[in-house]
Parts: C-alpha cells; structure tokens; sequence
C-alpha cells in the first residue's frame, strides 16, 4: 500500500495550513546539470528546454560531448528526451515556451523561431513586442529612458491585467518602471535594486528579491505592503537561483540545492535535494526538477484536508472512517452514516473532488469507493460528477504514466480542457494515446487523425520500390482506410494533401485530394501545384460557377495566353462549360480576350459575330467600316457562310453611301450607322428624292418596302399634294388602304377620304366609318346591297343624328 497522503505534509501557519510534496517521477540522474545549463520550463506538467550555459566553465573528459554550436534539449518532466536540435542563427539571447508547448528561441538581433516538438520551426519575424506569435503587428513599447540594461524584468500577459495590455515590469536604480505601448511609470520604490521580479499566477501580487536577500511580496498595482521575508536567514550556499510561486499563496526560493517555501505570514518550509534543482511555476503549485527526482509543491486542497487531517470530524472524513468500517465489516459504518445524514450530499461530493487531487490511484480508488458508498445512502443523488470524475482520473493517471510525462494535476486538467491535452500529446506524436482519450471522452478524432496522417507521410518513403510498402499508394490507401475505420469524416484530406506536397510528395498530394469531397478544398491546393488542368475539371464537376471563374482568372494571369486557351480546347467536352463561361466572362469584361480565344480556336463565325457585336456603339466610320470588314473577311473563310459574307459587303457598301449623303449635306444631316430602310426615309425626309430613288436602284430595295416608306414619309411631311401625285404615278403595289389607315393614324381622316374609292369594294365601308364618313359608309353599303354590314354600322355609330341618317338608309333598302 502506498504511503498515507499525510506521510508528505508539512504545516504552516502554527499548524492552520499544510503543504504537501508529491514525488511525481524518480529519475536517477537521467537529468543534464542543472547547474551548466540555462534552462526554461512550460506549466501544466510541460517539458523543459535546456541549453548549456557558456559562462561557466565544465571539465573536459571522454564523457564530455564536444559540441561546436549551441544545442538545445528538450525533456519531459519523467527525463523523457523528446528532441535535440542546434542553432545556428546567431546568439541566443533567451528562450521559453508558449501555451501550446511551442518552443520559442530568441537572439541577440531580435529574431525569433517557434518550433514544435518534432523540431520543426514554424516561422520566424524580427521581434519588437511580443504580441502574439502568428502573425500578429509588432508594436513597440514606451520609451523607458534606461542608460544601462536593467537589473532584472518580468512581464505580465493582458489577461492578467486591468488594462488588457501587455506589461514590462523592469528593475531600474532602486525602484520598478512599468512600461506598456502608452508610457513608462516609475513606481518610487526605494528597496531595490531587485535581482528577481517573479509574478502570481493570477497577477494579484509580486515578489522581488533586492540584492541584500530581502523578499517583497506586494500587491500588482504598488499600493499594498503584504509580507517581507529575509533570505539571509537561510543557510544555504550560493546565490539564489529562482524566485517561483507556488500557487498564489507562497513563493518558493532555490539556491543550487535547497528549495525555501515562503508562506503569507513569512514562515518557512525547506526541501533538500542532491544537486542543481530547476523550479516551474504552476496555477495550483510549483513543479521542482532536481537530480534525482521530479516533485510537485503544493498547498493540500481543502477537500483532502478535510478528510485525511488528523483528528477531523468534518463530515467527508467520518464518511470515509465509515467506509472503511464498511470494508472492515465493522457496525460503526451503520453509526458514521446515521451521524452525518443531513450532511452526507456535501461529504460524497468532498470525497469525489479529494479523490481528484490524489496522486496515487490506490487513494483515489479509496476516496471514490467511499464516496459511492455514501451515495448507497442517499435516495435522490446525480452520478454526474461521479462518473466524471472516474473519466477524469483514467485519463489523467494515462498520461502521468513516465513513458508518457505529463503531470498534470486535476486543476489543471479542468483549466487547459481536454481538447488541448489531446493537442499536447498529438504534439508528441503519441497518437494512439490520444486517439483512445478522444474516444473515451466522446470528442472527435479529426485533429489526432489530421495529425497522425501527416506525421506518416514525413516518416514514409517518397515512393514504391519493390516491396515496400511506403509508397504514394500505399500510404493513401493506409490513410483513407484508417480514416474510415475511426470515422474521419470531418477531415479534410485537403490539409492533410498540402502537408504532403510541402514536403515534395506531389503525387501523394494529388492521390489524396482525390477523396476530398469539398471541391472549394481541393482546387487551390491543386492550382498552388500547378495542377492546372485537373483544378479546372474538379471545379468544373463541382458545378460551382464562381470555382470555375476563380480557376480561369488565376490561370489566364499565371500562364501564357496562348496556353491558357490550349489548356481549355484539349479539355474537349470535358471542359465545355468552363470554356461557356470564360466565353460570358471575356463577352462582359475583356473583349480582346474573347477575340484572341475565338481566333485560337479557329472559331470564324464567333469571331465574325463578335466584329459586329464591337461595331454596334461605334460612332467613328472609319473603324466602323473597317469593323464590318473583319467580320466579311471572318465570313467569308467559312464556305457555309456565303450568304453573310455577301451580306457584310452590302454593309460596307451602304456605309460608304452614307458617307456620302452625310457630305453632300454639309453634315448637316446623320446618315451613317443607320439601317436601308431610315436611310431610304431619311432622304426621303429631307427632300432627297433622287438620292432616295437611287437608293432604291443601287440596294435593289423591293417596291413595296420603298412605297410603305415613302407613304410613311409624305404623310409625316404632310405634303398631300405630293402624296396624291405619288398614289396616281402608277398603280400602287401595296394598293390603297395603308394610305387611309396611315392618314388616319396621324390625325388626317379628311384627307383619307379620297383614297377610299380606290380601295377594295369589301372594306369601303369600315374604312369610311374609321374616317368620320358614316353617311358615305351607310351609302356604300346601299349600293352593295349589304345590309348585314349597316346593321353593323347601325351599332357603332357614335351619335342619335348618325343613326336616324342610317335608319333612313335602311328604310330604303329593300
């Protein structure tokens, strides 16, 4: 049976507080000297990095690796190697860690690098603030008007302050100067100067180390005086190293083999260790890495004190005595219970949240056995926080395990979620681990398979050879059969194929974008290959119009013209629509575009159509005419077009007579562009007979056009002297109603009359009727003998006195 959990505190505070130090792993010496090394930790149970430090001296020997460049290694918290990499980008001038455990390392001209913990460096940018690592805008902070660097500095993160800003706390003289991207504040602190400027993890308060060994603790805003601590007190050899908090209510203080927990009230805890330690603060403690072991500092949780302190009567500790009568089949179970009943809802539950704080499984089973024999007693309880807790623990005792080195603790779990554990051992390549942990906790898989598929491609052959199994085939098919076996399905294999062409796999790139059911994911991948031809089939069978339009814009600007077009007509049916739409496009955009496609394509009719769709708004004659040219000349290469090329010569000839007209009347009169037949009314128009007969001749316009026009003219001219001596120059080949019906229209009934007589017998009547001539018309029918079409008239005659003269002619009929 494992130690009882009090084996490890120790009291504080006359005996009111107890903190406890948990041996998280035992590593015998795997650890490089901390003392030779500059080193830097990530909370919530992360990894450390280590560099050795130059400034001190180390005794050469066969044991001792030479090493010419600056090597970094990272380790887990059990001793773990996880990487080793050299830098050669210059001095290093600090290195420490982001939340998503990527390690940041900095140099002496402001350049950074991020890498994971696979050794890949992410990306890289000259340095002013430090305001977010992907691609945010440096900013630079206030002038701080420093002569020399300062004695020691500390920032705090926006979350933790007021003023949502980033903060640099510097050591300047003997005072602290705040400085953000607004101003530079001196605090007028007279302690200092201070060799370390540690803050809380929740940024309420601050500790710092004068140079005489004096600890200040004191609230964030300067205004409050919480505690003083003299570390000279403290036997110890050397300089101090660190001034870590553990928690937010003590700070622990390192010299090279001595840890000094500092409490509120400046009482004191000591740990020894065999050599060199290295401490990492944590929200809910302090993690302390020496040569031996790895522990965890912490103050003991309120629950777990509650039950296990000696001598506790609350009721979360008599319901755990009274389990364990339970099990010891003794009748003061039966006693303990009846004891606590009011309270025995609050016991289970500290019992549930004690059993998370526990380290050891043997305890946490014991604090959970006894909290589901309390709830036995309860007639109304929810599992909820049973059953999660018991989640909880196997997933967290999972990656406690060495192999693994994750200490995180329940707090912390609660306060990172599980999705970024999941992240954190993806990150690892511990894949199988954190695809059970997503299956466990009921999250989807998509990250840790997004994540697994990419580290294969790196870890596998750039191709097939003999019997190898590593091949682009290969490994796809592993992918995708994977993918439907754990059920991926919202995966992108998009990402995962760019990762693969990233690292020259481009044929496994495009085997992969193969199962990617999102065409708007596959095309830009498949243009940024320069896999033109199959990013427009896959847009083209998308059915998306705008995919379509944005493949053709990209090509038409990366790619020769002349290939672009190849591109499109070798496409052959498969391409049709997306050579419709460049078509639509070009129509609507670039026309040049379109006339460069047509003649590519050999197309002679569009070509010629498109000549005179461009000629239509065109107000000069020259390129007009030589417009309606091109299109003949488009025409004529076309032996199925004879009757439009013909057509486009007449064009050209009746633009050149327009021309002409348009001269012999000063300009004063717009001929050109319009069509024969207002070409023919508007000499007519103006007096230009001859010219209008000539028309006539040369275009060899039919009679009944030219009589309809020259009708329509006279009547508008209102020139019915000339319109009679036209209608008597010969018989009339549209005969001799259009002249009423036109007469009529614009208002001429009177002069219409005349012309009735010449028309048919049949229509006299209606005709004499649409003059205002209903006498006339009712005499018509008279002599017709039609006295159905008087009835007729009878019924539409507009008033009595018409009527009575139309009864009077019908009396007379027989």
């Amino acid at each position: 049976m494992p130690d009882h959990p009090t084996a490890s505190w120790q009291a504080m505070q006359d005996g009111n507080v107890f903190y406890r130090r948990q041996q998280l792993y035992s590593i015998a010496g795997k650890f490089p000297d901390f003392g030779d090394h500059i080193t830097a930790g990530c909370c919530y149970g992360g990894p450390i990095a280590m560099m050795r430090d130059n400034t001190k001296l180390i005794a050469l020997g066969r044991s001792t690796p030479a090493v010419g460049r600056a090597q970094i290694q990272v380790w887990s918290p059990a001793a773990v190697g996880l990487l080793v990499f050299s830098w050669d980008q210059g001095k290093i001038v600090r290195f420490g860690w982001t939340g998503d455990e990527r390690l940041v390392v900095l140099n002496e001209e402001g350049l950074y690098r991020l890498y994971d913990l696979q050794g890949d460096y992410h990306s890289s940018l000259s340095l002013l603030e430090v305001k977010g690592w992907t691609g945010a805008r440096p900013l630079t902070l206030a002038n701080a008007g420093l002569t020399q660097p300062p004695h020691a500095w500390a920032i705090i993160p926006p979350d933790l302050n007021i003023s949502r800003h980033v903060e640099v706390l510097l050591s300047a003289d003997s005072t602290i100067c705040t400085v953000d991207t607004l101003e530079c504040i001196d605090q007028r602190l007279s302690q200092g100067p201070f060799t370390h400027i540690s803050p809380s993890p929740n940024g309420k308060t601050l500790a710092l180390l004068t140079f005489t060994g004096s600890l200040l603790v004191i609230s964030i805003d300067f205004q409050r005086h919480i505690t003083e601590f003299d570390t000279a007190s403290i036997h110890a050899d050397g300089s101090i190293q660190q001034v870590e908090w553990c928690g937010n209510d003590a700070i622990l203080v390192t010299w090279s083999s001595l840890a000094v927990l500092v409490g509120p009230f400046a009482d004191t805890l000591e740990f020894f260790y065999g050599g060199a330690i290295f401490a990492v603060t944590e929200p809910d403690g302090v993690r302390v890495m020496g040569p031996d072991v790895c522990d965890l500092i912490q103050k003991v949780p309120a629950s777990v004190l509650s039950i296990f302190r000696p001598g506790s009567t609350t009721p979360a500790s008599i319901l755990y005595d009274a389990w364990q009568s339970f099990t010891d089949r003794s009748p003061k179970a039966d006693e303990g219970i009846r004891s606590i009943r009011p309270e025995l809802s609050t016991a289970v539950d500290q019992c549930i949240d004690a059993a998370g704080r526990e380290w050891e499984p043997y305890w946490q089973r014991s604090l959970l056995n006894a909290a589901k024999f309390g709830r036995g007693f309860l007639d109304f309880y929810n599992p909820t926080d049973f059953v999660n807790m018991g989640q909880t623990l196997k997933v967290l005792n999972a990656v406690r395990f060495y192999e693994i080195g994750i200490p995180l603790t329940y707090d912390q779990y609660q306060y990172a979620f599980p999705s970024s554990l999941v992240e954190r051992l993806t990150s690892r390549n511990m894949h199988l681990l954190a695809l059970r942990i997503s299956s466990f906790l009921g999250m989807k898989p998509d990250h840790v398979l997004k994540h697994w598929a990419s580290a294969k491609i790196l870890k596998s052959k750039p191709s097939a050879t003999g019997g190898e199994a590593n091949g682009d085939d290969e490994v796809c098919k592993m992918i995708v059969d994977k993918f439907n076996q754990l059920g991926g399905t919202d995966v992108s294999y998009a990402d995962i194929a760019k990762r693969a062409w990233e690292v020259g796999r481009a044929g496994l790139a495009t085997k992969l974008l193969d199962h990617e059911p999102n065409a708007s994911d596959q095309v830009p991948l498949l243009l940024t290959m320069k896999e033109d031809r199959l990013a427009l089939e896959k847009a083209v069978d998308s059915g998306d119009t705008d995919l379509v339009y944005t493949v053709l814009l990209h090509l038409h600007q990366r790619l020769a013209l002349g290939t672009f077009f190849r591109l499109i007509e070798d496409g052959g049916s498969r391409l049709a629509s997306a050579s419709k739409l460049l078509q639509v496009y070009a129509r609507e955009q670039n026309r040049e575009m379109l006339r460069d496609f047509y003649y590519s394509d050999d197309r002679r009719v569009e070509s010629a159509v498109l000549a005179l769709d461009e000629c239509a708004p065109m107000l000069d004659p020259t390129s007009k005419i030589a417009s309606v040219k091109s299109a003949q000349k488009f025409f004529s290469e076309d032996k199925d077009r004879t009757f439009e090329a013909k057509m486009m010569d007449e064009y050209v000839r009746l633009l050149t007579y327009q021309q002409q007209l348009e001269k012999e009347a000063d300009g004063k009169i717009s001929f050109f562009g319009l069509n024969i037949t207002d070409t023919l009314r508007t000499c007519l128009l103006n007096g230009m007979s001859r010219r209008a007969d000539k028309l006539k001749s040369d275009f060899k316009i039919p009679d009944k056009r030219f009589w309809y026009v020259k009708l329509q003219a006279l009547v508008e001219q209102r020139d019915f002297e000339g319109l009679d001596t036209f209608a008597k120059s010969k018989r009339s080949p549209i005969g001799y109603e259009p002249f009423v019906r036109r007469l009529v229209e614009n208002g001429h009934a009177k002069e219409a009359v005349p012309y009735v007589a010449r028309c048919d017998s049949p229509k006299r009547a209606d005709l004499y009727a649409e003059c205002g001539e209903w006498r006339m018309a009712g005499k018509e029918c008279k002599e017709r003998g039609d006295k159905a079409k008087l009835d007729e008239l009878r019924k539409k005659c507009p008033n009595s006195l018409v009527q009575r003269e139309l009864d009077q002619i019908a009396s007379t009929m027989k």
